[in-house]
Parts: structure tokens; C-alpha cells; sequence
């Protein structure tokens, strides 16, 4: 899918009135701060020579699985699901203390670099909120560099992306009307299929150019990075 814009945007002045944000692969750049974290834990579960993203993916797919059950911390979601990953690996950690190295790993985690200057120039326009499936003190511990006017985590929602639950808790606390929110997020899984079917707006941040799959509800904008909402919103005045 090209990265390209899907329509013009259903606001009547051309703009909406809360921008809303993923954080973890949106506005942060978990990358360099989970990789070690995850070889750690893999080495030390026994799994030197296998290969780490089989382990990760997987490892995802069941947290994404557990979302949708009655409310847990993410951190116990992460130690269950790191769990039932050394299950199916056949890996050893039962004792659970190597998930505090990917807990430990969020302070080390950097801003993609389009962010902050995409972020200055929006806000002189709107008001910004966060919308992660997070606990309050791992969000706490992330260098995010700025205040936002509005903060959705799955602590004080209790509940997720994808099931609706965080999106309704952003619902209820906007302010505004349901079609003056555009949310950007990274993930198909969750941003999409959590927030299309509640008649939400959304730009998926493609950064990585992916297919998107066919059960996935189809984003409005398609844009390569944050900083792309700035010529979206304001045409001909770029970062």
C-alpha cells in the first residue's frame, strides 16, 4: 500500500479539533531499547541460537490475544504472555524475573526523530491526548519530552486497543465531538481494528511501508511518518 492520502478528511473547516496518538512504534522508537532486552531474555531462557524474531512475534501475538480478556496491568499481560512464549518454544524462565529487563527498557527509549518538531507545530493548533495500552508508571518512565492535554492508558481505562474499551475512554474524555478527533497509530491490529469500527479517524503512521491486511478496516490517511500530518493539516506549511 503506498503511503498516500485515502480522502480529504471529513471535517467541515478542514481540521479537527483533538489529535490523538499511539505511543510505542508511533512516537516512540522501540527498537533500539527492546532489542537488547529481548536477546537477553531469549539467551537466558535458553534460546542462544535461535532466532529472535520468531520469539518476539509470537511473544506479541499472545499480549494482542489477552487484550481482549477481563482487565489485567499490562505488566502482568507481558509476564503471562512471555510465559506461554517459553511454553511454546520449549524454553525455560518460569520464575518470571526476566521480564523486568523489557520493563527496564522503556527508559531507554528514544523519540523517532520527525516527532518533537511535528508535535510543536501541531499543538499551536490543537489539543494532543495519548492512547496506550500501558501502565501508568512505564508511560511515567518514558521520555516522551512533552506534557499532552489528554493522557488514555489501559490503567485508567481498564481496558485495551483493540476491543474498544481505551477508544471509548478517549471518547469520553475528548471534549469534543467524535468527528473532530483524528488518531494516528502504527499498528493495524490495534489502532485500526479498535478505533474504525467506533467511527473513529485514522491516519495509519506507516513507517515501514507494510501490506495491509485484508481483515483489517481501512485507515482514512496512510502517511510515512508524524511529522506528514502537518502538510495534511495545513497544506503548503511544512515542518
Amino acid at each position: 500500500m503506498q503511503n498516500t492520502l485515502h480522502n480529504a478528511g471529513p471535517w467541515p473547516a478542514g481540521l479537527p479539533k483533538l489529535l490523538s496518538f499511539d505511543v510505542f512504534g508511533t512516537l516512540i522508537d522501540t527498537n533500539f531499547g527492546t532489542y537488547a532486552a529481548y536477546r537477553s531474555i531469549l539467551d537466558d531462557a535458553g534460546g542462544r541460537e535461535m532466532e529472535l524474531r520468531p520469539f518476539w512475534a509470537y511473544w506479541q501475538k499472545r499480549n494482542i490475544a489477552h487484550y481482549g480478556e477481563p482487565y489485567r496491568s499490562y505488566k502482568e499481560i507481558c509476564r503471562l504472555a512471555l510465559e506461554e512464549t517459553f511454553a511454546h518454544f520449549g524454553l525455560h524462565g518460569a520464575d518470571g524475573s526476566l521480564i523486568e529487563r523489557y520493563f527496564e527498557a522503556y527508559a531507554r527509549f528514544q523519540l523517532y526523530p520527525d516527532v518533537p518538531r511535528a508535535l510543536d507545530a501541531l499543538a499551536r493548533h490543537h489539543r494532543l491526548a495519548i492512547v496506550s495500552n500501558i501502565d501508568d508508571d512505564l508511560l511515567g518512565v518514558t521520555p516522551i519530552g512533552r506534557q499532552f492535554d489528554l493522557v488514555c492508558t489501559a490503567e485508567r481505562a481498564h481496558g485495551y486497543k483493540p476491543d474498544g474499551t481505551l477508544f471509548r475512554y478517549l471518547l469520553d474524555h475528548a471534549g469534543v465531538q467524535r468527528e473532530e478527533i483524528l488518531h494516528s497509530g502504527q499498528s493495524q491490529f490495534t489502532d485500526m481494528v479498535g478505533g474504525k469500527p467506533l467511527g473513529l479517524t485514522i491516519a495509519w503512521i506507516n513507517r515501514h511501508g507494510l501490506e495491509l491486511h485484508p481483515s483489517v478496516p481501512r485507515p482514512d490517511f496512510v502517511l510515512p511518518e508524524v511529522s506528514s500530518l502537518v502538510p495534511l493539516l495545513y497544506p503548503g506549511n511544512y515542518v
